[in-house]
This record gives C-alpha cells, sequence and structure tokens, in this order.
C-alpha cells in the first residue's frame, strides 16, 4: 500500500471504528484522539474564540455557542497540539480583545493572534497588538458586502504592518484574486491564503488557482491547509477534492504551508466536523513524517515567530 493510499485508510478506518458520537467536546464531532501523534511544539494555526464577555460589533450577529480557551484546550488535549493561532472573527469587528486575551490565557510563549485592524490604527495601537502576540492582519472579504475592511485596505496596512514582521492572511472570493493579482503580488510583507483560498470547482477557482500557484513559486505566499470542508463537494472522512489541492499546496511549497482546524467551524450550523478527523488528513496529505514536522511545526515556528 502506498504512503497516501495508507494514509486514507486511516482516514477510513477512523470513519467506521468510530461510529459512536460524542457531545462531550464543545463544536466538534466525535471524541477519540487522533491516530496521527504530532511532534512535539504541533501548531493549531487557525482557530476563533467566541466569549460573551466581550461584546460583538454586530449585536445582530449569528455567533457559534460559546467557543472559549477553556472549550478550546479541552480539543487541543484530543489532538495533541500545544501552540495555537486565534484568528479574529468577525464578529467582533476591529475589537481585537477576545483575540488578545485568547493569547495571553493561552500563554504567549504557545499563542498568536492575527488580528482585524482599520484603516486609520495608530502606530501606538498596532505595536500594543504586536505586544500582545499579534502577528497579522485578516482581510476576510469572501462576502465582501458584510466585511469590515475592504480590497483597498490591503496593500496601504501591508505597508504598515512590513515593519513589524507580520503578514496579511486574506480569505478572498476567487473572482477577486484573479482582479487583484497584481497587487497581491506586489505587497511588501508574505500573503498568507486561508482555507486553501476557499477555489470553487468553475473556471474562476482554476484561474485564482494559477495566481495563488505563481505567487507560493515566487517565494513570498504561504497557504493554510484548513477547514477541509470549505472545499469540497464530497465530505469526510477523506474529503478527496479538498485534499487534492491540499495535497498540490503542499508539493509546490512544503516550507510554506501550515494547518489549522478552524474549530469552532463558525461556517457549520448543522453538523460540526471531527478535529481530531481533520488532522489525521494531514498523514493522508503528507504521509512523510519530515513533511508533517514541516507543516506542524517548523513552518508555523518561522511564520509566526514562535
Amino acid at each position: 500500500m502506498g504512503l497516501a493510499a495508507a494514509g486514507a485508510f486511516v482516514l477510513l478506518k477512523r470513519s467506521t471504528a468510530h461510529a459512536a458520537q460524542s457531545a462531550s467536546f464543545s463544536n466538534s464531532t466525535g471524541s477519540e484522539s487522533a491516530f496521527l501523534k504530532v511532534p512535539a511544539l504541533a501548531c493549531d494555526a487557525h482557530i476563533h474564540i467566541y466569549d460573551d464577555r466581550f461584546p460583538v460589533a454586530n449585536p445582530n450577529a449569528t455567533l457559534p455557542s460559546q467557543a472559549t480557551v477553556d472549550d478550546y484546550l479541552r480539543i487541543q488535549g484530543r489532538i495533541g497540539t500545544t501552540r495555537t493561532v486565534i484568528v479574529q472573527p468577525a464578529n467582533y469587528g476591529t475589537d481585537n480583545r477576545v483575540t488578545l486575551d485568547a493569547i495571553s490565557r493561552l500563554g504567549i510563549d504557545k499563542a498568536r493572534g492575527i488580528g482585524v485592524v482599520s484603516k486609520d490604527i495608530s502606530e501606538q495601537e498596532l505595536l500594543a497588538l504586536h505586544r500582545g502576540g499579534i502577528r497579522g492582519v485578516r482581510f476576510s472579504l469572501f462576502q465582501p458586502d458584510r466585511a469590515v475592511t475592504r480590497v483597498d485596505m490591503i496593500e496601504p496596512i501591508a505597508k504598515r504592518i512590513n515593519e513589524l514582521g507580520w503578514h496579511v492572511q486574506l480569505q478572498m472570493r476567487s473572482d477577486l484574486i484573479v482582479e487583484h493579482a497584481e497587487l497581491l503580488k506586489r505587497l511588501p510583507c508574505p500573503v498568507v491564503f486561508d482555507h486553501m483560498a476557499r477555489l470553487p470547482q468553475s473556471e474562476s477557482g482554476h484561474d485564482a488557482y494559477t495566481v495563488i500557484r505563481g505567487m507560493l513559486d515566487q517565494g513570498h505566499t504561504w497557504v493554510k491547509v484548513s477547514a477541509a470542508y470549505l472545499n469540497t463537494e464530497v465530505g469526510p472522512p477523506t474529503y478527496d477534492d479538498a485534499s487534492k489541492m491540499a495535497r498540490s499546496y503542499i508539493k509546490a511549497a512544503p516550507e510554506r504551508v501550515v494547518w489549522g482546524s478552524d474549530w469552532p467551524h463558525p461556517t457549520e450550523k448543522v453538523r460540526k466536523p471531527d478535529d481530531a478527523q481533520l488532522l489525521d488528513l494531514v498523514a493522508s496529505w503528507a504521509p512523510d513524517a519530515a513533511t508533517q514536522g514541516r507543516i506542524l511545526v517548523s513552518n508555523p515556528t518561522n511564520l509566526y515567530g514562535f
């Protein structure tokens, strides 16, 4: 059996051997540990924290059920990671206190954050975010009409955060990636596409993939192989179509790919994914231990400055 086939077998084995579900983990299906035994200092590079101690920017926003630091620590214990990157949820706008609090509670030596900022943020505010563990700014433009950021903010902010060693993290529709390809290519700081860039199975998706692959080849761009359920028509446990895309990114730039669970999976309203199963996908995407170590340890160490 080949290495990729062996990884897929592990996922199928999980699906059949652990059919019973448990509600013992917040915002996650299943209760068993991951089959993949992660190396020391492995990082989950994309989670969100929702905590009603902090006010939301949009009082009419639909929030996941509480997804607190304590809830995530139980997920972390289940999958075996020890480092974490908290991404500011859209519901809180540019008020990054929920993310900064989570970094502090997890420990600055074990956690980093990706913030959301306004175009007129001061230098003092940026430095305060840096001291709090923020290492990038997210532009969530998959639904631009609902976003608190805009495309025309990306380049000015990228120029300012470059001096801090931060990066721009993008979640953009494929047509916007194609339309603004030249802008993205000239940004001075690193660019990270999260959730495999959420490319549709359409001409627009293929065109955007060409842009992203070109940027990867230039050596300044990263991809998060996260949230396979956002890139699939096949579904669990193998997410075959999303897995094909993940493998292509890993093959193109194994030194600039990181993995994230996307817990608590805010897009999934009916059934939450199995976080252990999502981690086990890494074994089928990168069957050799050396590449797994890059994706889970050395790459996030380099990108987030652990």
